[in-house]
Parts: structure tokens; sequence; C-alpha cells
């Protein structure tokens, strides 16, 4: 196809994304109000799974044509410019006067918690990829299960801190003063009280439908496009793809914070970050491949890029900056700037020099 037919199709299944995203959302808490999923096991994974469809429907793509490098790029590049849009919705969330930054308002050990599952599961990646690669049994890799392992035990310990913690207000700063509950609960909107519970079904399933479509679009539109521009695969997951697939977590993480939901805007970010690695193990059964043994150096750079910008928000949400530098909170200004150099590091390696 030519350039520009292969960029519209890109810029048109990007818009296709961030639309099916608010609907995604929207119907997911109205079926989690309706089915009780949020106080299950179950409603975790669905939330996981609805946040991440793009992900999922480019790694599948990606695993199957056996461009495990794009897969690669995208997972690990989506948990670090994720983790960035803590700091977008710091700056654009509330914008008003007097208003103290996101990790101050949102302050919760849980949320600590939550930092502290996701560099445990992105420690498992850069472990992994210095394992053999024959080293699959059963088209499944030591490394990727643990990290599934990882993944549920971490929830399992995210939703006991959400009901108990054995320190002073379970865990929540002491003036936070939210009336909305922590953890990875989902969102309520007024949509619950309107819209049928079969109605939001059907809504769901054509917004994941139209999301898995998209995915795939941008995928392969996009790698084509940005290949003839010269930007490589590694670049190209980690950067404009990651920010696409990013779209739906944006969307709704600025709807969360103007509604006043500071703790599961940031929540949503961290359960979705320790979710998207669990995502090597579909590529593993897919391709038949043991994924992280064949991560260049690129994707272990981009990995501990992501877990030094989650330690940076996890020191935030214990120290709680108050002031605002820039528009923005100190830590969120230090992700920012970190990532910066990431991205400056991940040119020097991706062309050598």
């Amino acid at each position: 196809m030519p350039l520009w037919l292969l960029l519209v199709l890109f810029v048109v299944g990007a818009a296709v994304i961030w639309v099916a995203g608010v609907y995604l959302s929207k119907t997911t808490d109205v079926l989690d109000d309706r089915l009780h999923l949020g106080s299950a096991f179950g409603g975790l994974i669905v939330l996981a799974v609805a946040t991440n469809l793009p992900e999922i429907a480019i790694t599948v793509s990606a695993a199957a044509s056996g461009s495990l490098e794009v897969a690669a790029g995208n997972i690990l590049g989506g948990i670090a410019l994720q983790t960035v849009v803590i700091a977008v919705l710091d700056i654009f969330g509330r914008r008003r006067h007097g208003v103290k930054p996101l990790t101050y308002r949102a302050a919760s050990l849980g949320l600590v918690l939550e930092a502290i599952v996701v560099v445990a599961v992105l420690a498992v990646v850069i472990g992994g990829s210095q394992l053999p690669p024959g080293l699959v049994f059963a088209r499944l890799s030591p490394d990727v299960v643990l990290i599934a392992v990882i993944w549920v035990v971490g929830l399992l310990l995210v939703r006991r801190a959400d009901k108990s913690l054995p320190w002073h207000e379970d865990g929540a700063a002491p003036d936070t003063n939210t009336p909305h509950p922590r953890g990875h609960q989902i969102r309520k909107h007024e949509d619950s009280d309107r819209m049928s519970t079969a109605k939001a079904a059907i809504i769901f399933a054509i917004a994941a439908l139209a999301t898995l479509v998209a995915g795939v679009t941008v995928e392969q539109a996009g790698d084509a496009a940005f290949g003839q521009l010269g930007l490589s695969g590694v670049l190209f997951g980690a950067t404009v793809l990651a920010l696409a697939t990013s779209l739906p977590e944006i969307s709704t993480g600025l709807q969360a914070v103007r509604q006043g939901n500071d703790n599961l805007a940031i929540s949503d970010i961290f359960g979705g970050n320790a979710f998207l690695p669990v995502l090597f193990l579909i590529a593993t059964l897919i391709s038949g491949k043991s994924v992280l043994p064949q991560a260049n150096a690129s994707d272990v750079f981009l990995t501990a890029v992501a877990a030094l910008l989650t330690l940076v928000f996890a020191v935030g949400l214990i120290f709680r900056p108050h002031k605002r530098v820039a528009g923005m909170g100190v830590d969120s200004l230090t992700v920012i700037v970190l990532y910066l150099i990431g991205v400056g590091g991940l040119v020097a390696i991706a062309t050598g020099g």
C-alpha cells in the first residue's frame, strides 16, 4: 500500500481504539455493578483484559506472523509509556489552582503494593531474557509461567490489601479523604443506572471486537508505514505503537481523575502494567518459541526503564509531594525526564551509536 494510505489506516485504527476504549470502560462498569465482578477475582481479570485488548490483539498478530521483536517492543514499551500516562493525568486531570499533585491525593499502601508487583514482574522479564532459548516444554518456558504466577499472587495480595491492612487507616494516607474505594475496583458511571445488562454486554462485545480489529490494523499498517519512513521495529513498537495502544488508558484515566477517582486512575495503570508481561505467555504458546531469551538489548533496556519509572511513582506515593513544578508533581516531572532520557538511550542502542 502507498504510505499515505498506511498512515490513514493507522490514524483511523488509533481513533477506533480511543472511542472503543471509552465504551469498554463504561460497559465494564455496568457489568461489574450488575454481576458483582469487582468483588471477585474474576472481575480483576475481566478489567485487565478489557483495558489491554489492543496489546492482546497486537501480541497475537505479531506472534502468529513471527514478528516477536514487535510483540516484545509493544509490551515492554507499552509498560514504560503507560507509566508516563500517570504524569499526563497529573498534568491535565485537575488544573484548578491549589490542587495538589496526583500522588499526594491518591497515596495509599495498596498502590505501593501494586507498584511492587509491577517491578517484580519486570525483574522476571529481565532474568528470563538471559535463559537458554531452547528451554521450552509443552510450548511454555519457565520464565513466562513464573510471570503469570506472580501476577495471580499479586492480584490476591492487592485484593487482601483492599479489604484490610495492619496499618493505621488500613494503609490510606491520613488526609486523602476520598469517598471512593481503593484498589482495582471498577469505576462507577452514571450509565450503570440507565443501561440494561443485555445492552451493556452487546456494546462491550462490539467494542471489544472493534478494538481487536483496530489493534491488528494499527500494528500492521503502522509497522509498514513507519518502516518506509526508516523507523526500526523496536523504536516503532516502543514509541508510536505503544502510544496508540495506551489511548484507552489515557481517555478513561482522565475521566477518572476529573470525577475524583484519583486512586483508581493510578491503580488501573499499575494493574494493566502488571498484566502486560503475562502476554509473553500467549506469545510463547502461539509461536512455540521462548520469547524472552530472544529479547534484544533494546527490550531489556525498556524493561529497566519501566521498572525505574514505576519505582519513582512508588516513592512519590510514600513521600507525597505537595508542590507542583511546571504544572505537575516532582515525581511526575522526574518520570517524564527519565523517559525522555530512556528514549534517547533507545535510539542510541538501535542506531549503534
